[in-house]
């Protein structure tokens, strides 16, 4: 049996129904400790500056302050020691998820995601690893290709990039891209997946990337890979 301490969650969802099936759910798994609630955004940003979580489970669409607002505020560049967020989200009628990754979070699932996975999912982000689904990944790409599309300001950052990673780096990167997980890259290239962790590794610290999610966000802006899917 693990030693280790449970995973401190904190819940973020202005539906009541919702928000009670998520602690349910949460609490009754041994190693994850549901530590706060909160309905709106601006309780979101307080409670988990009082509480710590590890993990933060946000919705988008709250009252007062919404959960971009609320996961740039707890995630974004001038947190100190953020919390990993993972938003979950009804993506059909959520046009702000690309807005969300980019605020911070380390990743999304859809509501209709079975409990299984959104566990499965809390666990992956405690673990500072990003979770990024490929099917809603290309959906993402789908849905946000004009605002994904470079412009000539992004041109030198596009080189920049090109210069600071080996050729197999970039490849890897553009799997990134693609929404392939670790292990359809080693299946890809035909590696190991400790190689290709190796490589993930090396390509977030040399772009300064807190994880694969900031890694996807960047080559779509970029122009590394088309925002066409």
């Amino acid at each position: 049996m693990c030693d280790s301490p449970p995973i401190r969650v904190l819940v973020c969802e202005d539906q009541a129904l919702v928000r009670t099936g998520y602690v349910t759910i949460f609490s009754a798994q041994p190693d994850l400790e549901v530590v706060g609630e909160a309905e709106n955004g601006h309780e979101a940003v307080e409670a988990a500056r009082r509480l710590r979580p590890d993990v933060v489970v946000m919705d988008i669409r709250m009252p007062l302050v919404d959960g971009i607002e609320a996961t740039r505020r707890l995630a974004g560049p001038d947190a100190e020691e953020p919390p990993k967020v993972l938003v979950v989200t009804t993506f059909n009628v959520d046009a702000y998820v690309y807005d969300a990754l980019r605020a911070g979070a380390s990743g999304f699932l859809l509501k209709d995601t079975p409990p299984a996975e959104l566990v499965g999912a809390i666990r992956t982000v405690a673990r500072g690893e990003a979770l990024l689904a490929p099917a809603v990944t290309r959906r993402l790409i789908g849905h946000f290709a004009e605002r994904l599309r470079p412009d000539a300001a992004s041109r030198p950052a596009r080189e920049e990039v090109i210069r600071a990673l080996t050729p197999r780096e970039l490849e890897v990167l553009h799997l990134i891209a693609d929404g392939l997980s670790n292990a359809e890259i080693a299946a890809a290239l035909f590696i190991t997946p400790e190689t290709v962790k190796t490589y993930v590794s090396r390509i977030l610290a040399k772009l300064a990337l807190r994880d694969r999610v900031q890694a996807v966000v960047l080559a779509y802006r970029v122009g590394l890979v088309s925002g066409t899917p």
